[in-house]
């Protein structure tokens, strides 16, 4: 079987034949998302769920030595709320053996124009069906913003369902081509989680931003088969509503960075430095930085020129 070999990865012929054309590349740069073909099996996707569902019950392979300041870490007493956890793919190899998948990385290095891609954040969600729960409406934002001390601006999520995902399960929506957008009105709230901030807020920034680039607002709800999964850019507009099915809808939100990114001090208007959940957990660089490319926290899931064949 022919194979494309890099410094350290390689697909096989069928892989090679999910990964994204010039066509689809193209469209990712234009509209800021992007779905893909079927890159899981649907035995890998059980997998998934099942390790998962152990998680919640508290198996794991490992805990973080210390508690980020701002972690999402839903514990049975939080209730049937949205859940939302933060490092799976350290804290569970089930999870991440998986998840980790070099064909996932390939996609992701093609769309972002880069040669190398590595985990950034891991978060297992489960949006419970429960109609008018308030946690299951996520509010319009983009990932960059919690991403202020990262120096790129290629990276970008993969959305990872475990199950067909449409509209009456509130699925990822994005605003299309939002990424393009040049941002007005940022203030230091905009470092902080959308749970932490005010629903009408956001809404209200994002109408002020599309106005100022003369955009329209264009909503655009993903639907992802099983196996399936969508990317969208780290400047990407969205949001997700509620959960009208009869089952929970679960997924990973599955956070990426180019091989070139790395911390930046990033002040806030009272001159105090932003931070990242990372810098308290990830190895320091020789000059004090942590280092967003410890491969504790942050392995690569590519490395090297991807051919199609």
């Amino acid at each position: 079987m022919t194979t494309t070999r890099t410094l350290r990865f390689e697909l096989t012929d069928q892989e090679l034949a999910l990964l994204p054309d010039a066509d689809d590349i193209a469209f990712y740069a234009e509209h800021g998302w992007y779905l893909t073909k079927k890159l899981f099996t649907d035995q890998e996707v059980d997998r998934l769920a099942a390790a998962s569902a152990d998680y919640y019950a508290g198996a794991r392979s490992r805990v973080l030595p210390v508690l980020p300041p701002r972690l999402a870490a839903w514990r049975p007493s939080d209730g049937p709320v949205q859940r939302h956890n933060d490092y799976v793919h350290y804290e569970s190899d089930p999870i991440a053996k998986v998840l980790c998948k070099p064909l996932l990385g390939a996609v992701a290095a093609l769309l972002a124009g880069v040669d190398e891609i590595r985990v950034f954040q891991s978060t297992l969600i489960l949006k419970p069906a429960v109609v008018g729960e308030p946690s299951n409406i996520v509010p319009w934002h983009f990932d960059k913003h919690y991403w202020s001390t990262s120096t790129s601006e290629r990276m970008l999520t993969a959305f990872v369902p475990f199950h067909d995902c449409d509209e009456e399960m509130g699925t990822l929506t994005v605003v299309d081509g939002s990424h393009r957008w040049r941002e007005t009105g940022r203030q230091d709230s905009m470092t902080r989680h959308f749970a932490d901030r005010d629903r009408a807020d956001l809404e209200r920034v994002l109408a002020e931003n599309a106005a100022y680039n003369g955009a329209v607002i264009r909503k655009v709800p993903l639907v992802i088969p099983k196996g399936h999964l969508s990317f969208h850019h780290c400047r990407t507009y969205h949001g997700s509503g509620p959960n009208r099915s009869d089952r929970p809808r679960r997924a990973v939100s599955f956070h990426l960075q180019d091989g070139a990114n790395e911390y930046r001090d990033f002040a806030l208007s009272d001159g105090s430095p932003a931070a990242y959940n990372h810098d308290v957990l990830v190895r320091r660089l020789p000059d004090g930085r942590p280092d967003y490319a410890d491969p504790a926290y942050c392995p690569v899931l590519w490395q090297g020129a991807v051919h199609r064949g």
